[in-house]
């Protein structure tokens, strides 16, 4: 293959599949044409608690991500594509501008979801996902006031922890019974939230959100939980997960999955040929992806297809997370919730204590097919090379380890 390429979307799945392609082209069969909605070059969005801090936005720029020495790329920034003409293989941008393409990829990441609840518009609300939110957030606050996060999950926690960096007095809502429900298990999650009210932080776990309201200026007073309770509120920062950014699916015909994204193969391939969609806003067979390593493997896997290896597939993602979140350290691999059918969980951990370790076994309790650990990941790297493995050892020893 080869011709004009073209990418919509300038994020990290972006950046990685332009990179990928032109690592591997060595002919330079492709030029590429990169549609950037943002107004500055791909930067990594993992580090925006770092710019809320006051890091210089330039330094979470992503390597080489202007392609300012790269003849064979062509970033145009500021400039969202609108409508896809699979007809014609052409992209219209919002200026007017048309560009044609011999192949197609789908970057365009995803949207913040914000709950519908009454006064989430208010002056004070804010998203945090793109550094013009950090940005619009490190305006609004103000040190000794109150925050509220609306979402107590990754994100939600990285936000917390930016505005406790900025001196304000931090709440955490989440609507599940714990702290960062996809990841952490009960055990897990009761941990981090004992070790983050220790540090200042204060979740509201099990707790919907009814409202959030106006003071006598108009602007965010407060929040109401589903329960009754009001908690103060300077500023409120929504968290409760993203959408994917497939709103161009509709104009070109490509069908989308039952939760949204744009629906794609093994392959990251649309049911055209000649379009592709990688990270976020992808649906491979169906499922979405929120972390930037499944993201980073499908453009790995588009780029190789673009360059000549046409069976190159997607082939699913290690979602084990280490993590450190407000300096309280946790960690889950493989099966961390044991839902696999017959399942065996060997837990060592004090009601009330800092330190929580389980692992997941198969029915059989001789391998190794998840984990969860809180306040302390020394043993993380050792047990996730154990997974799917049987145990060198009882799973008290290794969790005595642990």
């Amino acid at each position: 293959m080869s011709g004009v390429l073209v990418v919509i979307g300038h994020g990290m799945a972006g950046h990685r599949l332009v990179r990928e392609v032109r690592a591997r082209d060595q002919d330079d069969a492709w030029r590429v044409v990169v549609l950037a909605e943002e107004p500055v070059a791909a930067y990594d969005r993992i580090a925006l608690s770092a710019y809320a801090r006051g890091t210089p936005a330039g330094r979470l720029a992503l390597p080489g991500s202007g392609f300012a020495h790269d003849e064979r790329v062509e970033l145009r920034l500021s400039t969202p594509a609108v409508r896809i003409d699979r007809g014609t293989a052409t992209v219209t941008c919002a200026d007017g501008t048309t560009v044609g393409y011999d192949a197609l990829v789908l970057a365009t990441g995803s949207r913040p979801f914000v709950p519908p609840v009454p006064g989430n518009d208010l002056p004070g609300c804010h998203v945090y996902r793109t550094l013009d939110d950090v940005a619009a957030i490190r305006a609004t606050a103000r040190p000794g006031r109150t925050a509220v996060v609306v979402g107590g999950g990754l994100l939600g926690l990285e936000a917390a922890g930016a505005l406790e960096a900025l001196g304000m007095r931090t709440h955490v809502v989440e609507a599940a019974p714990w702290l960062m429900p996809l990841q952490l298990d009960e055990g897990g999650g009761a941990v981090l939230g004992r070790l983050l009210t220790r540090l200042g932080v204060r979740p509201h776990c099990g707790a919907g959100l009814r409202s959030v309201d106006a003071g006598g200026d108009g602007s965010v007073r407060s929040v109401t939980l589903a329960g009754g309770e009001v908690v103060a509120a300077d500023l409120v920062v929504f968290s409760t997960g993203v959408r994917p950014r497939d709103e161009l699916a509709a104009g070109a015909a490509l069908r989308t999955a039952e939760r949204g994204g744009f629906r794609v193969d093994a392959r990251c391939r649309t049911a055209d040929e000649r379009v592709w969609a990688v990270g976020e806003c992808a649906a491979v067979d169906g499922r979405s992806y929120g972390l930037v390593a499944p993201a980073y493997r499908m453009a790995e896997a588009v780029a190789r297809q673009l360059t000549g290896d046409r069976e190159a597939a997607f082939a699913g993602a290690d979602l084990s997370t280490k993590l450190k979140l407000l300096g309280v350290e946790v960690a889950s691999f493989g099966d961390a919730h044991a839902r696999t059918e017959g399942a065996v969980e060997f837990i060592r951990g004090d009601r009330g204590g800092d330190r929580y370790a389980k692992l997941v076994l198969d029915s059989s309790a001789t391998t190794l097919i998840g984990g969860v650990l809180a306040g302390d990941t020394t043993a993380y790297g050792t047990l996730r090379a154990l997974l799917g493995r049987r145990l060198p050892a009882a799973p008290d020893a290794l969790l005595a380890a642990a």
